[in-house]
């Protein structure tokens, strides 16, 4: 997937770390946002990827269960250090808001340290910078007029269309439109594989093994193992990740191990850390067990629900990179990708324009933050930082 020359080493895993410790410490603002943070720092700044490389894996991830936005960060690690590199991207990106929600459920006090003016200026930064992502991939991957056209109908069939199937529907018509009507040149040079062994067909073996053996080991009433099959059953099954988890978790959780209050409470706590929505599950491991074991069940849980990312990811990577190599498939991603620019443009209105943007305040809020990050080029976790400094202090 990367454009990884010789000007782009690969980075040392340390360095990896590091990087997606910053980004799980300052990417707010939900799943869209954090495919735009991911774009602004791999493509954009560091340049380890090309729009179009990036896009491609953006569209694998698509179309897997489980948290796209996650398994975009995995696949950047896997990438540019193989198994352990993505490890440790997921490691970095994850563990802040894991161990956020962990002491959320320890604390059992919804209001103690959640400054409700703090996250109104992080939902309006994320609005700028998904603004700002927007604009960049429709110049890179809509160049034509065909495929603005396309990103247009798209967003307007995600708007009107809401949930996993609308999804599912406009990622459809744009491999249909792209394989119809446009031929694409493969690239000129080869792409290099993620640093991987031989056996990926595995990954997907244990994946498939896991939904299988996985209940029959939690029917032997062994509490480690339900609350590892429940999450694992979750992070196979839930497709458009992000808010979508919220059902499937409910019916895993409530009123068996947490009751319908606390649920919401912690669902409204996981909107204010930054990271991946899916780390809700630390909070539902946490409370799901004794208060002394509360930080090990949180953790199994998070690593539960995480581990099909991990098993997909690590079986299809290298697959769908030989897939890009043969015309059609390459016409049908481009389809796709513009498609996908469609879908993130009618999240930009919903959810992230209407949970944020209330009035004129708010508006000018916005476009102060999209002069910092377009005009005045400051780092994305720099201005996140900046706004919800200034939403606690004001609001």
């Amino acid at each position: 997937m990367a454009e990884n020359t010789s000007t782009h080493p690969a980075p040392s895993l340390t360095h990896l770390f590091w990087i997606f410790l910053r980004l799980g410490c300052t990417s707010f603002g939900g799943p869209v946002a954090h495919l735009a943070y991911f774009r602004e720092e791999f493509v954009q700044r560091r340049r380890w990827f090309t729009d179009q490389a990036y896009a491609d894996l953006v569209a694998l991830c698509q179309f897997l269960p489980g948290p796209a936005s996650s398994q975009v960060g995995m696949g950047i690690g896997l990438t540019m250090g193989g198994y352990r590199g993505a490890v440790l991207a997921w490691l970095g990106f994850t563990l802040p808001s894991a161990l956020l929600l962990i002491a959320f459920a320890m604390s059992l006090s919804y209001g103690e340290w959640l400054n409700m003016g703090a996250l109104q200026g992080l939902k309006i930064v994320a609005v700028a910078v998904v603004i700002q992502a927007c604009w960049g991939m429709a110049r890179q991957l809509c160049p034509d007029t065909q495929r603005q056209i396309w990103m247009l109908l798209a967003a307007c069939c995600a708007t009107l269309i809401s949930g996993i199937s609308g999804q599912l529907l406009v990622i459809a018509g744009g491999a249909l439109l792209g394989l119809m009507y446009l031929r694409a040149p493969l690239p000129a040079e080869p792409r290099p594989e993620p640093l991987l062994v031989a056996g990926h067909k595995g990954w997907l073996i244990l994946f498939a093994a896991g939904l299988v053996l996985l209940p029959w080991l939690a029917s032997t009433g062994e509490h480690w193992a339900e609350i590892f099959s429940s999450f694992y059953r979750t992070g196979s099954l839930v497709f458009g990740g992000g808010h979508v988890v919220l059902p499937l978790l409910q019916a895993e959780v409530v009123p068996h191990w947490v009751d319908a209050e606390r649920f919401m409470a912690g669902y409204g706590a996981a909107q204010a850390v930054p990271g991946p929505l899916f780390t809700f599950a630390a909070y539902l491991g946490a409370l799901s067990h004794a208060p002394e074991a509360s930080i090990s069940a949180g953790l199994l849980a998070v690593c539960a629900i995480f581990l099909p990312s991990f098993l997909l990811i690590f079986g299809l990577l290298r697959w769908w990179q030989q897939v890009l190599h043969i015309a059609p498939a390459r016409a049908a991603v481009n389809g796709i990708n513009a498609a996908v620019v469609g879908l993130l443009l009618a999240a930009l209105y919903d959810p992230v324009w209407t949970s944020a943007i209330y009035g004129p305040q708010d508006f000018v809020w916005l476009l102060l933050a999209l002069l910092a990050l377009h005009w005045a080029k400051l780092p994305p976790w720099l201005v996140v930082i900046a706004s919800g400094s200034m939403g606690a202090w004001l609001l």
